[in-house]
């Protein structure tokens, strides 16, 4: 871990990484790519951490003329295990609360339940949305493919958590990973996750994985170590192409379609984005209300 000072921490579309690399470990992560431009000198799990993120984030918040969803997690999990002990992302929700802004939040890790109180005080005021990644229902398969952060059972007990305090959550499933986790039965089980946590949405980006340099090398030596042959087989089907899609997709998307269309669950890509960067003011002229007694 290495602490630096940044010159602006929101992007043009309101989003946020307070950190850069990844602890967590899993084996697809397009987050490792070069083209990202993450320090070639030092590992990908020796964390930048962006020590002046909440400063920033305050004078962003302060100068903004309207109010917005503000997002975190887009390239490296808000909730990676330095987040324990440095309180980065807790103290930016905090800003976020104070300001009356929204927040879009993508995690695989149970420490997000440390911030429950802040997502249910944002949520009361406008709207919070957690999105949890999902895409192993095996146990044991999921501790091959993210090794280092909570498996799917403990994210889904997560989502059911909070469904419960009313904190809207979106799914996303994805990447699967051809001849591995693309099966009928990882899908249905992470589908029966999502239902019964009633999440607003899922995205899958149609069933696949996408590689390029650098993720590309670290994915063919996991797969070495955890799946022997199998990087031959993806050598063989897809060479060097950037987008890597499941030859089942046709079949699992349909399976998608089907189930989120009778639990009515959204798994149109563009309206559940929409629904992310849409800005809802839940006190809106609730103060009228104060004197009708």
């Amino acid at each position: 871990m290495f602490e630096v000072d940044v010159k602006a921490i929101l992007s043009a579309g309101n989003g946020m990484n307070l950190y850069r690399g990844c602890s967590h470990g899993c084996i697809y992560c397009d987050a490792r790519s070069t083209c990202y431009q993450v320090h070639p000198d030092r590992p990908f799990e020796d964390i930048e951490v962006k020590r002046n993120a909440p400063k920033l984030l305050e004078q962003a918040l302060r100068g903004k003329r309207k109010k917005c969803m503000i997002g975190t997690g887009g390239m490296s999990d808000p909730y990676l295990h330095v987040e324990k002990k440095l309180g980065l992302t807790r103290r930016c929700l905090e800003l976020i609360d104070e300001y009356g802004f929204g927040a879009a939040i993508q995690t695989k890790s149970d420490l997000i339940l440390r911030d429950l109180d802040l997502l249910k005080r944002i949520n009361s005021k406008t709207k919070c949305v957690v999105q949890m990644t999902l895409t192993t229902y095996e146990e044991d398969m999921c501790r091959l493919i993210e090794p280092n952060v909570c498996t799917t059972r403990r994210r889904a007990e997560v989502l059911e958590i909070l469904r419960d305090e009313g904190i809207p959550t979106v799914c996303w499933m994805t990447p699967i990973l051809p001849f591995i986790n693309d099966t009928q039965e990882n899908i249905r089980g992470l589908l029966e996750y999502c239902s019964r946590a009633k999440t607003y949405g899922i995205l899958t980006f149609g069933m696949g994985v996408t590689l390029r340099d650098g993720d590309r090398q670290y994915f063919y030596r996991k797969l070495d170590a955890h799946f022997p042959g199998l990087r031959e087989k993806y050598v063989k089907t897809y060479g060097d192409a950037y987008e890597v899609p499941s030859p089942n997709r046709a079949g699992l998307m349909r399976l998608v379609r089907s189930v989120c269309s009778e639990q009515g669950i959204v798994c149109d890509s563009d309206e559940i984005f929409r629904y992310l960067y849409r800005f809802e003011d839940k006190l809106a002229g609730k103060q009228m209300t104060l004197f009708d007694f």
